[in-house]
């Protein structure tokens, strides 16, 4: 259920800069229920622009965390950026249903596979469940875009990189599963370009993971 137009107003706390152009911004939770893998639709207060981010923080923390990548064409993006402590942004959510059954999170396998900010919903799940058996694979550009990377634990992060060879993989996630099959009863999340879960998909598929045991959230 929607939030009032009152409700729906939460104080910025904080705006951490990871990057030039990429940022976590910290707001106010009001104690809304939440699972890790939902999306929030932020917009700066007073502007009709709003767009989804999924909650970067976790489901104990009692506040909500963006991950934000300002784009050239993207207005919300350049608008959240110049936010500062004590100002309010219009808040929707918690919305979606990219989270992980209660079932699984004790004894499944995970492979989680981001591209830049798409990282996000798996930095929510990771840190909201500590005994996580997960692989995560993170695609990026530069290496410097490893948001955060000393939040995971070293040997499951793979850091794949194509304007550099600063990571742990030069060339894309895509590339790196091929070169690396995935066990078949693996839970695979998929979150960011659109391309790269298209083929993420196929590679799976030719692998033997069932579809039904594969998830995607769409960013661009």
């Amino acid at each position: 259920m929607m939030n009032s137009d009152f409700d729906s107003l939460h104080q910025v706390l904080s705006l951490r800069m990871l990057t030039p152009t990429a940022y976590v911004l910290r707001v106010e939770r009001k104690g809304l229920e939440f699972k890790a893998g939902q999306h929030l639709l932020l917009g700066r207060n007073g502007s009709i622009e709003s767009r989804e981010y999924s909650v970067y923080s976790t489901e104990s923390d009692d506040f909500f965390e963006v991950l934000v990548k300002e784009v050239d064409d993207g207005l919300v993006s350049k608008q959240l950026k110049q936010l500062k402590a004590g100002d309010k942004v219009k808040l929707d959510g918690p919305l979606g249903f990219f989270t992980l059954e209660p079932e699984t999170i004790a004894n499944g396998k995970f492979l989680f596979i981001a591209t830049g900010t798409g990282i996000s919903p798996f930095h929510s799940m990771v840190k909201s469940y500590p005994g996580l058996n997960y692989r995560l694979l993170h695609g990026v550009r530069y290496s410097n875009e490893a948001y955060d990377r000393q939040d995971y634990e070293p040997s499951r992060y793979i850091l794949c990189t194509t304007g550099d060879q600063g990571g742990d993989f030069y060339g894309r996630v895509t590339d790196f599963l091929r070169k690396n099959p995935v066990l078949k009863d693996t839970h695979c999340f998929l979150c960011g370009n659109f391309n790269m879960i298209h083929e993420a998909f196929e590679i799976l598929e030719q692998q033997g993971v069932p579809s039904s045991q594969v998830h995607a959230e769409v960013y661009f």
